[in-house]
């Protein structure tokens, strides 16, 4: 069984940072991409960033390129968000995901909700002002 755990969210003021981890387990971590997707009240939920299988490569959402940075390899099978000059509009519940195939176009295409069949159960990131 599929499961992703998130946790490192909390409560920051604007500027900060925030490193949220998302720990998988019950599948091949290497062979399957791992997302990171945010939802704010009242919004429908969008990509922040993925990273790839294999060769590991990235693609982060133009909100949050520059800012964020996507990786994995710290600890076993978990995936990071590292989150830096944190703004009043990054507050969402971030949460990680896989999709359900090794096979996906490139990120750019492939970074979407849609495409992502089993998630994690959320962790609440809120940037006060």
């Amino acid at each position: 069984e599929v499961q992703l755990v998130e946790s490192g969210g909390g409560l920051v003021q604007a500027g900060g940072s925030l490193r949220l981890s998302c720990a998988a387990s019950g599948f091949t971590f290497d062979d399957y991409a791992i997302g990171w997707f945010r939802q704010a009240p009242g919004q429908e939920r969008e990509a922040v960033s993925c990273i790839g299988s294999t060769f590991r490569g990235t693609y982060y959402s133009d909100s949050v390129k520059g800012r964020f940075t996507i990786s994995s390899g710290n600890a076993k099978n978990t995936v990071y968000l590292q989150m830096n000059s944190l703004k009043p509009k990054d507050t969402a519940v971030y949460y990680c995901a896989t999709p359900p195939t090794t096979k996906l176009p490139g990120l750019r295409i492939s970074c979407a909700p849609n495409v992502f069949s089993d998630w994690g159960q959320g962790t609440q990131v809120t940037i006060s002002s």
